[in-house]
């Protein structure tokens, strides 16, 4: 019998079911970025020394220079893009925590206002928030999603 109090047999779609998510959009998003950034600018700026009669030699060490410089602000923007992303859910994450000793009722009344706008009333949610409330871990893990 399952923790819920239903047997394996009372729910066979969830047996074999295996939720299989695609989770990496930003690396998606970012190399995207990357190649369509890492692309145009080189072709752009060949084309233009190309187009002021500039010799072959310096427009091939004009690209040249310009994918390194492009590679290496690029690496460096998605460097401070994570890191500030990172600081923010740290700082998040504390003050969660602090919220969660300091005004655990207002915390309580959070996931009840979170639960109500899918319908759920106070009377389904006032269990889970009660359970939450036993479990600082799983609260603050609720919070932060």
């Amino acid at each position: 019998m399952a923790e819920n109090g239903t047997t394996e047999s009372e729910n066979p779609l969830l047996n074999h079911h295996t939720e299989n998510h695609f989770t990496a959009s930003e690396i998606i998003r970012d190399i995207i970025i990357g190649v369509s950034d890492g692309l145009t600018v080189p072709f752009a700026l060949a084309a233009g020394l190309s187009g002021a009669n500039a010799s072959s030699s310096i427009v091939l060490t004009a690209g040249i220079a310009e994918v390194a410089a492009g590679a290496i602000s690029m690496g460096l923007g998605g460097y401070l893009a994570a890191k500030s992303e990172a600081d923010h859910y740290m700082r998040e994450l504390r003050r969660e925590q602090e919220e969660i000793i300091t005004v655990p009722d207002t915390e309580a009344a959070e996931i009840g206002e979170i639960l109500s706008q899918y319908g759920v009333e106070p009377h389904e949610y006032g269990p889970v928030v009660n359970a939450l409330r036993k479990n600082p871990q799983a609260w603050l893990d609720f919070m932060m999603k």
